[in-house]
């Protein structure tokens, strides 16, 4: 079985953040090459919604022009990698646990998403091939949510009693969009 590929959503504009999230500065490191460490040792890490990453990861634009947003860098991933399983993660994710994205890679369906206070974690998940026809036929209404295209295909629900025993707290899908998130974060996680 090939190994996944980890998508790396940063096409974003980082309005809310005041500048590039990519570039924010983390740890010893920025959150891009944060989230690209923890990324590496689960599958192979691709950069989406630019151009060029750093390292010599390699980075595909979106597909779509004009769409923007999570499901259409996910389309654009599973275009680019036919067959192949996504573990979609967002460049805004610092705190990301490696164990959990190997524990949701055990788990059956065509997309296997955390289910954390009320929300479904579209941006710390598995998609396999066939969530790309969702994908597509979503995007091609108009409407660009991943939640409304998870409507169109199998989903494994994690739930809290799952990914707690699995040492997640909730870290991994926790998004830094502002200073005062980073702040939150590394008061609650380290």
């Amino acid at each position: 079985m090939d190994r996944p590929i980890v998508a790396v959503l940063a096409g974003g504009d980082s309005t809310r953040m005041g500048s590039d999230k990519a570039s924010v500065p983390f740890a010893s490191s920025t959150m891009l090459d944060t989230v690209l460490d923890s990324a590496a040792s689960v599958g192979d890490p691709i950069v989406v919604g630019r151009t060029s990453a750093p390292n010599g990861v390699p980075a595909i634009p979106d597909r779509r022009q004009g769409s923007r947003g999570p499901l259409t860098g996910l389309e654009t991933i599973l275009e680019h990698e036919p067959g192949r399983t996504i573990v979609l993660v967002a460049v805004d994710h610092p705190f990301l646990r490696p164990q959990t994205l190997r524990e949701m890679l055990g788990l059956e369906g065509d997309a296997v998403v955390p289910f954390d206070a009320d929300w479904q974690q579209v941006t710390c998940a598995v998609y396999r091939p066939t969530f790309l026809r969702a994908a597509s036929e979503t995007l091609d209404t108009g409407c660009r949510s991943i939640i409304s295209a998870l409507d169109l295909v199998t989903v494994n629900l994690v739930r809290e009693v799952t990914w707690r025993s699995w040492g997640e707290d909730g870290r991994s899908w926790f998004s830094v969009d502002t200073r005062e998130r980073l702040e939150e974060g590394l008061r609650r996680f380290g």
